[in-house]
């Protein structure tokens, strides 16, 4: 037994979560589908986008079912998009000047739409939401740290602090949870693309001082306090990180659905966002369940907070709702389900008009498609809202 494990008591325990860059081939997918929903809500609110992207090296394609009568310039809309992330040259893997681009979008399905035109779900399903005291912004510690270090790298990489920084790149922090709550980061991940600038050449590796520069630059400026002399730390584990994007990796819109979530702090129902207008309940379902946990969590009513939702084509109401307050609630579960029942509107229609959905501008939906859907305090997040707290609060 190590001294690390020896000093853990035995209500410790170790969770780890992940997060990766706009640049990894699937967050880079994600946001091809949820520009292309942008553009098609800012200017036809009631159309219907299911869209699904596909990349590889020198390649992207772009399918699935659309039903607007607004023309959509997916070459244009791909090629601006790429160029933000920064796949500007071959040396990245990827270049949004040269790369072909395969449209291949067609009409939504009539079988589908029969039951969306009537104010049903736009399919089965179960949804997940989850609110927790671990951080300001009501989200669990592990995923919200690797959040922020991925945020850090495109920052330092724009900004050129850190010029020889490539669009690709991953993050994992493992926390230490003592009687319940986070202590400490115990490890930090970093895969960051890079260029030939800083490989020693006498080791074929990432030279030593840019991997120091990375803990330096990155990691202590996010992790803070939550570091000390015993955290490790994994930069470019296996030597370098020339060859990412898409010339390393394939990428897939809906990849990343933990990452995009809780960071595998609960359970997921499976169903993907990006790429899905709000009559989809994979994602407009997943938004209200957790706007319910935070406004319920933010008015003291539970100090954690996990509600299951489930769905089926065509059918407006829940088929189901399940909460969970892991003892931490001041009401019975069965209360808290009456109160939602009353103050939250569960059809996908009351969804979209309590969160806006339809609505977007400011590229909001693609936004939401690098560095998590949830915790994030920003124009647009309308299910990050906590306007309910006074109203839920009168239950205790």
């Amino acid at each position: 037994m190590t001294k690390a494990k020896k000093a853990r008591g035995k209500d410790s325990y170790l969770f780890t979560s992940e997060s990766v860059t706009e640049g990894h081939p699937d967050k880079v997918c994600d946001q091809v589908s949820d520009s292309v929903l942008d553009e098609v809500l800012s200017r036809d609110p009631a159309g219907r986008v299911a869209c699904e992207t596909y990349v590889t090296m020198g390649l992207l394609i772009v399918g699935g079912e659309i039903a607007t009568e607004h023309y959509v310039d997916i070459h244009a809309m791909c090629r601006d998009l790429l160029k933000d992330i920064g796949y500007t040259h071959p040396r990245y893997g990827f270049d949004y000047h040269t790369c072909s681009i395969l449209n291949a979008i067609h009409t939504q399905s009539p079988d589908i739409a029969r039951g969306v035109n009537q104010g049903g779900a736009g399919d089965q399903g179960m949804m997940m939401g989850y609110a927790c005291r671990e951080t300001p912004e009501l989200m669990p510690l592990p995923i919200m740290l690797a959040h922020k270090l991925c945020r850090r790298l495109t920052e330092v990489r724009k900004t050129h602090i850190l010029k020889y920084l490539g669009p690709d790149g991953k993050s994992q922090v493992t926390v230490e949870y003592n009687s319940g709550k986070p202590k400490k980061v115990t490890s930090v991940v970093i895969a960051a693309q890079h260029t030939e600038e800083v490989v020693d050449k006498k080791t074929d590796a990432m030279a030593d001082h840019a991997r120091q520069e990375i803990i330096d630059k990155v990691v202590r400026p996010v992790l803070k306090e939550y570091i000390d002399k015993e955290t490790r730390y994994y930069i470019n584990q296996t030597g370098k990180f020339l060859i990412g994007g898409p010339q390393s990796d394939t990428g897939m819109t809906g990849r990343k659905i933990i990452v995009d979530t809780y960071g595998g702090s609960i359970s997921h129902g499976g169903g993907a966002f990006s790429g899905k207008d709000p009559t989809k309940v994979d994602r407009s379902a997943a938004y209200m369940a957790r706007y319910i946990a935070k406004n319920f969590v933010a008015a003291g009513i539970a100090d954690k907070l996990f509600i299951q939702l489930a769905y089926v084509i065509g059918k407006a109401d829940p088929l189901s709702i399940m909460v969970d307050t892991y003892g931490t609630g001041k009401l019975a579960r069965e209360r808290i389900i009456e109160i939602i029942r009353e103050h939250f509107e569960l059809t996908p229609g009351g969804i979209i008009a309590t969160l806006k959905l339809r609505e977007s501008k400011n590229n909001r939906f693609r936004r939401t498609a690098a560095y998590g859907h949830f915790g994030r305090n920003e124009e647009g997040f309308t299910w990050e809202q906590t306007d309910k707290p006074k109203i839920l609060a009168k239950y205790l």
